[in-house]
């Protein structure tokens, strides 16, 4: 089950001689309509999640949700409606790993009746930081904290935060559905915010964790928006035993690059299902790792939208050796005169076919129970001169995705993976440290070559070396 997502259902209605109303992209209201009903729930994905994943629980403690019509409003300036105007008063803490209570959310948020018909381009949600009075908290007296699934004490781990999770955590344009939230009078609209908690926790070198928010957003239909299937071995028609599998729902970034938007593991049985999502095309990425260690090709369905049900999905073992290929690696970030420390989030991506274009995807990290990687950069001996710098594995399968485009057949075909080295490119996106702020020029970096300058390109069971990521006038 999909978890990790802030739904906002809207119920506008607006009625003027008989015309609908609705305002431009560049926001704006109408101060005579009838405002919006506004509810608020909160679910999560869970790839990190026990016993597959480092983490019990994930808690954090949200104080308010805000939307703004202006791509470009910052923290101060006017727009925001406030769409949990009782949270303050009330902080409400959620796991983000926690059971859901129906199909979809784990927890209502609140309520307001104050939102205009129009077009709506920036959201934020704020959250409770250092101590907070809460009838049984799980994190002490902290507002937000972690468990560790190797922890059998089940002791906290506070969960730092930056000062935007006191300002808004803020979800631009970019990261919205078509980019923006259209709220038309007459009807009602249910906003999906995608928290991926697990992509969004920081494990910093002193032993502390650290919320580095990602989450996206977009217009969801409550009734059809699930996208499920369940994974299988391409051989015996069975489930992967053991080990683990990772299913990533992904869309192209304005680059063209298939980035993660939602991601899940399986249960015992292979099954998956992804809900609520947003309206669109999505492309749906597998890896697994077997309990004997068995490593499988990355499996790619495209075309893939809210209400579909994908069926049996089957996935194959590579060949040769069964354990996955590693490519390791160093970031390094500077101002350009002396070194300075950034978060930087790090994806392995392969090219795939689609009607004769070539489209990089991201390839989960099946061995680390992630989408991506977060890492942060740090000054130390190993580090080249002037800069800070941090030093990576990848845990990979050695083969070449298998593409299919969905079926409606309820068990999906995809094509024979091309023979040959498998290709990869490592990218890197560097943020500035303890926030969501892009950082260094250019902010990201891609390498398709070995630190010797050849193609990168994996091999089962073996080790390969990228070439060196170095980003320049972070700040």
């Amino acid at each position: 089950m999909s978890r990790g997502a802030i739904v906002f259902t809207v119920a506008a209605v607006l009625v003027f001689s008989g015309a609908i109303i609705l305002f431009g992209c560049s926001g704006g209201s109408s101060k005579s309509a009838m405002p919006a009903t506004v509810n608020v729930t909160v679910s999560d994905p869970a790839t990190c999640s026990a016993p597959q994943g480092p983490y019990s629980h994930i808690y954090v403690t949200i104080t308010d949700v805000q939307i703004n019509a202006s791509a470009s409003a910052g923290d101060k300036d006017p727009g925001w409606v406030d769409l949990t105007p009782n949270l303050s008063a009330s902080p409400q803490q959620v796991d983000l790993l926690g059971q859901a209570s129906n199909q979809c959310f784990l927890a209502m948020l609140g309520a307001t009746t104050a939102l205009q018909p129009g077009s709506y381009q920036q959201i934020r949600i704020m959250l409770a930081s250092g101590s907070v009075t809460l009838t049984n908290n799980p994190c002490g007296a902290a507002a937000n904290c972690l468990t560790l699934s190797s922890d059998s004490t089940n002791t906290p781990q506070t969960l730092q935060l930056s000062s935007e999770a006191q300002t808004g955590l803020k979800i631009p344009s970019g990261q919205i559905a078509g980019g923006q939230f259209v709220v038309a009078a007459g009807q009602t609209n249910d906003l999906n915010i995608d928290f991926n908690a697990c992509e969004s926790i920081v494990a910093q070198g002193n032993g502390q964790f650290r919320l580095k928010p990602v989450m996206h957003a977009g217009e969801v239909n409550l009734t059809s928006s699930s996208i499920n299937g369940k994974v299988v071995d391409s051989v015996s028609g069975a489930g992967i035993i053991g080990g683990n599998t990772v299913v990533a729902l992904e869309q192209k970034d304005s680059a063209g690059v298939d980035r993660v938007i939602m991601e899940t593991v399986t249960d015992a049985g292979g099954a998956f299902s992804f809900c609520p999502v947003a309206a669109g095309r999505y492309d749906v990425v597998i890896v697994a790792v077997s309990g004997a260690q068995v490593s499988y090709g990355a499996t790619v369905i495209t075309g893939v939208q809210p209400g579909n049900a994908l069926g049996n999905v089957p996935v194959m073992a590579q060949t040769g050796p069964g354990a996955a290929a590693s490519i390791t690696g160093m970031i390094t970030t500077s101002t350009g005169s002396a070194g300075t420390a950034a978060d930087i989030t790090l994806s392995a991506l392969q090219p795939i076919s689609v009607n004769g274009s070539t489209v990089l995807v991201t390839i989960p990290l099946a061995g680390q129970s992630a989408g991506a990687a977060n890492l942060v950069t740090a000054s130390g001996a190993s580090c080249p001169a002037k800069t800070d710098c941090a030093s990576y594995t990848l845990s990979l399968p050695a083969a070449n995705p298998a593409v299919g485009a969905f079926s409606t057949s309820g068990t999906q075909s995809p094509a024979t993976p091309p023979a040959g080295a498998a290709a990869y490119t490592v990218d890197a996106i560097a943020y500035v440290q303890g926030g969501s702020t892009l950082d260094c020029m250019p902010s990201e970096l891609q390498t398709s070559s070995t630190a010797s300058n050849a193609p990168l390109t994996a091999a089962a069971g073996a080790s390969v070396t990228a070439a060196t990521l170095a980003f320049s006038g972070c700040q």
